[in-house]
Order: C-alpha cells, then structure tokens, then sequence
C-alpha cells in the first residue's frame, strides 16, 4: 500500500455543526485528517472523535488562532500538508494532483487551488485573480505566480512552511497569509495557483466582511506593512488608517489593536527583498477588469 503524501489540517473553535459538515467530504480514508482544535466549548472534540474516530484530534488548552494549524502541520508525518478550514473541503482527487505537482516540481513550496463556492459553484474572487496571472508566471513552475491566498486553499510543502516559521502567533488570525507568503518568497520559494486543484467553500452568513473581522484584517494588514515592507508603505498605510479612525469604530479598533502589538512588530521587522515587494504590491491591486469565468 502507498504510503501518504498529504495530511489534511483542520483549525477550529466552537463551529462543531460546520466542522462535522466538512469532515464528511474530508474523512474519505484517501488522506490522513488532522483537527486541532482553539479550545472549544460546545463539543466539538468529543463530537468528532465519536463520529469520524479515523480523525486524529489534538485539543489546545486555550484559542491559538492560525497557530493552531502550525500544531496540526507538526503533527503530519507527510511531506505535505493541505489546510482546510471548518467550513470547507477538497474536491475529490484534488490533493493527489497537488501531490503530483509539488513531487515534479522541488522549488514549490505553496500550492494555492482554485476556490469554488458551495452555494452555486462559482469561483471566487482570489481565484479570478490568480487566473489572470498578475504576477505572470516563473519559467517551469506548474502556475501563475502568487502570493496572496486563503489558507483554506493551500497545500503546503511541510519543510519549507516549518522552516519559515508557519503562521505568526503576532497575528493570530485574520490575514495572516500575506505574512506566510512574504516569508516564503524571501526565502526563496516558488508558489504558483492550480486551477486543477479545487477547494469547496461553504461560508456561513450573509455576504460582506463584518466590522469585527474588517478589523482584524486592517489590523494585520498593518502589522504587515511593519514587519515586513519598506517603512515609507507602512507609514503611508497607517497614516490612512489613521485619518479613518476618527469616524470608524472598526478603523479605531484597527489602529489600537496595531498600536499594541506595534513593539513585537518592530522587533521581528525583517524587511523582504526589494523584487519580492514589487511583486507583493502588484499582488494587492486589484485586478482591472473582471477575468473570464
């Protein structure tokens, strides 16, 4: 028998009817399943141990945020390791073609598929934009270039993503995979989109970006902008942010949270190559027009 190259790592907190929904396309015997879960209250590590027993669970004492998936990528004893969230899963077949591609091709280290929502199939609006390949596309690598994707469609070398650190505890959550993919272009990394290699995402809610998460997002945005970019962008960046907060409760609440953890930031500050920043700003526009479906 084959032994396996890709485990599955699932973070969670107290989502334990959408995690059972996703593990139900994820626990298919095909790839190892790891959960770790933030410390929930409602059940969830008992709920899933009784009903997907072939899933390793590993219960942290207190919420560690995007960590949490650092804990599940130690935890793998393959040489990749895909993420996913409690509200998502892979396509059938899409984690052997992404073991395909990362074996033929050494210098990748990220593997960002293609998102296609739940709810009618549609393909999402990172996913358009990795289509029309912004940043165009290095000589033999197996896609685009990236370097902006959620972490829920993302099959990662597991040595390249420990020898960078993983997900940064100064973050938590919230965007913290802009920092993940400036860290692995230092590096020396290639990451490229698949389009052949398909996440399903089934979010709960209305559509939008709510105050609290806008937050969070703006806040490590920033963060980033400071540990990692040229100080003239950071300071351009906060000053906007800034100018915001004074009619915005959630900019407010952006630029204090950015305030408090500026100190750890500025003592991590690594700024990337000048070539990788060029081409995390190009990332970060938006695209001009509408790519093709």
């Amino acid at each position: 028998m084959t032994s396996p190259r890709v485990t599955v790592v699932v973070a969670t907190r107290d989502r334990r009817g959408s995690l059972l929904r996703s593990l139900s396309h994820l626990d298919d015997g095909a790839h190892p399943v790891v959960v770790v879960d933030n410390g929930s209250a409602d059940g969830t590590v008992a709920a899933v141990r009784a009903r997907h027993p072939a899933v390793a669970v590993v219960e942290l004492p207190s919420n560690r945020g995007a960590v949490a998936r650092t804990v599940g990528v130690q935890r793998a004893g393959t040489p990749y390791v895909a993420f996913a969230d409690d509200d998502s899963w892979w396509d059938a077949g899409a984690l052997d073609r992404a073991a395909d591609l990362l074996d033929a091709h050494p210098g990748v280290a990220l593997l960002a598929g293609r998102v296609r929502m739940a709810a009618d199939g549609s393909v999402d609006a990172v996913t358009r934009k990795h289509r029309a390949a912004v940043l165009g596309r290095t000589p033999g690598a197996p896609g685009p270039d990236v370097l902006s994707y959620p972490a829920f469609a993302t099959v990662v070398r597991r040595d390249a993503y420990l020898s960078v650190g993983g997900f940064s505890p100064l973050l938590f959550f919230a965007g913290e995979e802009h920092l993940l993919a400036l860290d692995l272009a230092a590096a020396g990394w290639q990451q490229s989109f698949a389009d052949d290699v398909v996440a399903w995402h089934d979010p709960a809610g209305p559509p939008g970006v709510p105050p609290q998460r806008w937050a969070l997002q703006t806040r490590n945005d920033l963060l980033v902008d400071w540990l990692r970019r040229p100080l003239p962008v950071a300071m351009a960046a906060t000053a906007r942010l800034a100018r915001r907060a004074p009619s915005d409760a959630a900019a407010r609440a952006a630029l204090v949270g950015w305030a408090r953890r500026l100190p750890a930031a500025l003592r991590q500050r690594r700024p990337v190559p000048a070539e990788v920043e060029r081409r995390f700003a190009l990332a970060q526009r938006p695209l001009s027009a509408p790519a093709a479906r």
